[in-house]
């Protein structure tokens, strides 16, 4: 799968671990940046990692900043974009399977850099159920039109 990957200066500090985990799991991986822990501004990357999942150019994103909450605020902006930010294995399952989410949140903050590569293998090796949840995830993309 080919990866986009965002972070602002918050999350830098668990940034090579979880494109390390992508890297040598197999995955190709567009890092979008930060590069730095010079403060930043957490959209820019966001919509960065957003626009790459909607055009088709990465399958998913993954981001992270400080707490992962404004990472999903911003990367929801975008039409197309199912942004969960998660804080523990089973949200990370559940996500994927009901909810069919494209980009997964994290915080650096708040979520140790073990939590945040288990929670990306997780979010990535889990697939949508479709049916009922089908149904679900349509009802709230028909909310952006």
């Amino acid at each position: 799968m080919k990866i986009a990957f965002g972070c602002d200066h918050g999350g830098i500090a668990n940034k090579d671990a979880v494109i390390y985990y992508l890297t040598t799991s197999g995955h190709e991986v567009k890092d979008f940046g930060t590069f730095t822990e010079e403060s930043c501004d957490y959209p820019e990357y966001a919509i960065k990692v957003a626009n790459a999942v909607v055009s088709g150019e990465c399958d998913y994103g993954i981001l992270i900043c400080g707490t992962g909450i404004g990472m999903s605020m911003a990367a929801n902006k975008v039409k197309g974009i199912r942004c969960a930010h998660v804080t523990d294995a089973f949200s990370a399952e559940m996500t994927r399977k009901h909810n069919d989410a494209n980009v997964l949140a994290l915080g650096a903050r708040i979520t140790s850099k073990e939590d945040c590569v288990k929670f990306v293998d997780i979010f990535l090796n889990t697939s949508f159920e479709g049916g009922r949840h089908l149904t679900r995830v349509q009802k709230v993309m028909e909310i952006e039109k």
